[in-house]
């Protein structure tokens, strides 16, 4: 996995995952309280997930086969979907289902030291984690906001630990305000509503994991910055006067496929022509290097054609046909 992977901050997550862990399952067989194994749970996953996009990454640097000729790049956007389902499944889940049992059964909590002992220890860690995640992030999202950074970055990596990390913290939080109520009140019900708040958002955060990394699986194109760059390294306004029409789409965070019908001069030869191809996607590597596979078509160019507005059967789907079984 490259740099822009965030391996590092993986690697932070990973480490503070596993030591949380182990710290609240050691504070409920001391305490029982629910909440406490629903975190436990939760970082469990958590530490699950990190192996997971850890492997995602090591899987996709596999070389292209016959079989798979564009690569293994989308290995990566398959492992984030499955942690999104990881943490909806065995995070957000169990919480809920342990939160439901801590209110139908309610009792007190034992020796109220250990959960808020590993409480506070765990805020300290998570906020470690988050903030190397931040530090990561902030080197890639440049003038974007928080919320279009994780919409459309096109590494999952990065994304998925920002809202693991922020999550974690929050359910924290929510847990350390369910034993503290607990406590206070010397009523056990308030630790399984805590315990259910942590599932709920368990389960959103992991709902929006989903959608965002089911768009990268679907194909999505390379972003408007990087299409400027493209467009205009095509066209050099002598031997390609004009792109009438291209394409792009992400076969992996890194990688980038361009299909582009180039204009070219009505009376060039054929070695002008291939010359003035080579000559584009020259351009086109050096302004965007993640450009690795290239398909360039000349065309002539006709004003009266284009007047006539995108020919439909040049789309990804097809021409539209109002009998289906066209």
């Amino acid at each position: 996995m490259s740099a822009s992977g965030g391996t590092k901050a993986i690697v932070a997550a990973l480490l503070a995952n596993l030591s949380i862990a182990v710290a609240k399952f050691v504070a409920f067989l001391f305490s029982g309280s629910s909440s406490m194994l629903a975190e436990s749970v939760h970082s469990l996953a958590d530490s699950g997930n990190q192996g997971l996009l850890l492997l995602g990454g090591k899987r996709a640097q596999r070389e292209a086969t016959p079989q798979h000729p564009f690569g293994y790049g989308r290995e990566r956007y398959i492992y984030a979907f499955l942690v999104s389902i990881v943490l909806f499944s065995v995070g957000g889940m169990f919480a809920i289902y342990e939160g439901y049992e801590k209110i139908q059964h309610p009792h007190e909590i034992e020796h109220w030291y250990w959960p808020v002992g590993v409480l506070v220890f765990a805020i300290i860690a998570e906020t470690f984690s988050f903030r190397t995640a931040i530090k990561e992030s902030n080197a890639l999202r440049g003038t974007q906001s928080w919320k279009d950074f994780v919409r459309h970055a096109k590494a999952p990596e990065l994304p998925v630990v920002l809202l693991e990390d922020l999550g974690a913290l929050v359910g924290l939080f929510l847990a350390l305000g369910g034993v503290g109520l607990a406590l206070l009140t010397g009523d056990g019900i308030w630790d399984g509503i805590g315990t259910l708040c942590i599932g709920v958002l368990l389960i959103l955060i992991a709902v929006v994991l989903a959608a965002e990394t089911k768009s990268l699986l679907l194909g999505e194109a390379a972003g408007l910055d990087d299409v400027r760059k493209i467009e205009a390294a095509l066209v050099d306004g002598d031997t390609v006067p004009r792109v009438i029409h291209m394409r792009t789409l992400h076969l992996g965070p890194e990688e980038l496929l361009v299909a582009a019908k180039i204009a070219v001069r009505h009376d060039d030869t054929a070695t002008e022509i291939a010359t003035a191809i080579d000559a584009a996607e020259s351009r086109i590597r050096e302004a965007v290097p993640i450009a690795r596979v290239i398909y360039l078509e000349p065309d002539v160019y006709s004003e009266s054609e284009a007047a006539k507005g995108p020919d439909p059967t040049a789309t990804p789907g097809g021409p539209t046909h109002p009998d289906p079984t066209h």
